[in-house]
């Protein structure tokens, strides 16, 4: 499970590492868009840098997971990235949808696989440490926001 989820966690890094890097560098040519819906928004999306913002995120999501620091963060800033994705192509461009599954599968499953993580750090573990600990609770004395 442990080696599952580190494969997951740098194929999404590498996927937007890459991606990221291309809205920047334009190393891989774009496809023609059969709705002209499509093109006329990702002209006005580039045309005004807003697609800056985009590929900047993608690019530090994808350097933060290959990484391995803030991957909570990362995986948090990227599953709005692949919402926003998967919108633009189911609304403007489904002819393109057909390689999209898997990025949303791997998405999915890791952030769900990393829950177990971000549960030891939930109110409820802290509110156990901090009576551990020697905290108000211990005298009969209420907790502060716990």
């Amino acid at each position: 499970m442990r080696i599952t989820s580190i494969i997951a966690r740098y194929l999404l890094g590498l996927m937007f590492t890459v991606f990221g890097l291309n809205g920047f560098l334009n190393f891989i040519p774009p496809q023609p868009l059969a709705n002209p819906l499509a093109t006329q928004f990702l002209v006005s999306v580039s045309e005004s840098h807003f697609a800056a913002f985009f590929f900047a995120i993608q690019l530090l999501g994808g350097l933060l997971l290959l990484s391995g620091y803030f991957v909570p963060l990362a995986l948090t800033a990227l599953a709005a990235e692949l919402y926003n994705i998967l919108a633009f192509h189911l609304t403007l461009a489904p002819a393109t949808f057909q390689g999209l599954w898997w990025p949303a599968y791997c998405g999915c499953w890791f952030s769900f696989s990393t829950a177990k993580v971000s549960r030891a750090s939930s109110p409820r573990s802290l509110r156990r440490s901090h009576k551990l600990a020697g905290g108000p609770g211990e005298r009969g004395e209420r907790s502060p926001v716990f």
